[in-house]
């Protein structure tokens, strides 16, 4: 059976923000394992500076030593750019400074929420609802999307649900999640599958259960996305799986 571990220092927990995840580590080393795709973004806070982390396409590896501290808010699939006012697909596989996305008008008052709460992580919440007073909510098709992706659904099964076209369809995600249904649909089957195969289902199965053709489609998906084997990915402590 395999062992579910996370990354040394890394902790994390439920927010009250949308279905979002609060974490926080110690530093990045060497040994880390990659960050992988999720169809999500997060606000960041490295030692004292706030980021953003755009939706990635591919394995995310953060260079030794470039924060001691790193506290983060991982939104809901989809969610983010909402809050943030900033288009997925702009941000698609980039770290940028809060600074260069806001107003700083807006920059400062984020920085006074972090400044006046207990933690880091319940600053970057408190700067989510914030925002989130603001913005409003979150069009309820991006989390349809999500839902009925995560289930199996085919992208043209659901356009023919919501009534809409491809082309429409397209555009809602890749200003949600920064790419194309099809790819978004990829990512959640992979995570799913990573979480079947974590929990001690063997590979064969967990590529049945999943949805892939076979194991060998499972293992060409997960390479593309995280540059190696699934067997070499499961030995490693990767963050946990929050969607």
């Amino acid at each position: 059976m395999t062992t579910v571990r996370a990354p040394q220092g890394y902790r994390e927990r439920s927010s009250s923000v949308g279905g979002a995840v609060v974490w926080c580590r110690a530093g990045i080393s060497d040994a880390d394992p990659p960050v992988l795709p999720d169809g999500c973004m997060d606000l960041l806070w490295l030692d004292g500076r706030l980021s953003v982390a755009g939706p990635d396409t591919r394995a995310y590896r953060p260079a030794p030593g470039f924060a001691d501290r790193i506290a983060g808010i991982r939104f809901y699939p989809g969610t983010a750019p909402t809050l943030l006012g900033v288009p997925a697909h702009e941000l698609r596989d980039v770290r940028a400074d809060l600074a260069d996305l806001w107003a700083p008008v807006d920059v400062r008052t984020a920085s006074e929420l972090i400044a006046r709460a207990s933690s880091p992580a319940a600053g970057l919440e408190a700067i989510a609802r914030w925002r989130a007073g603001r913005t409003g909510a979150v069009d309820p098709v991006v989390r349809f999307l999500v839902a009925s992706l995560r289930s199996g659904s085919s992208v043209a099964a659901i356009a023919e649900e919501l009534g809409t076209g491809p082309r429409r369809l397209h555009r809602i995600s890749l200003a949600a999640f920064g790419y194309g249904p099809k790819t978004l649909g990829r990512v959640l089957r992979m995570r799913r599958a990573l979480a079947l195969a974590r929990g001690g289902m063997g590979l064969a199965d967990v590529a049945v259960a999943s949805g892939y053709a076979d194991q060998a489609h499972l293992t060409r998906d997960v390479r593309e996305f995280s540059g190696m084997s699934p067997m070499k990915l499961l030995g490693l402590d990767l963050e946990p799986l929050s969607f």
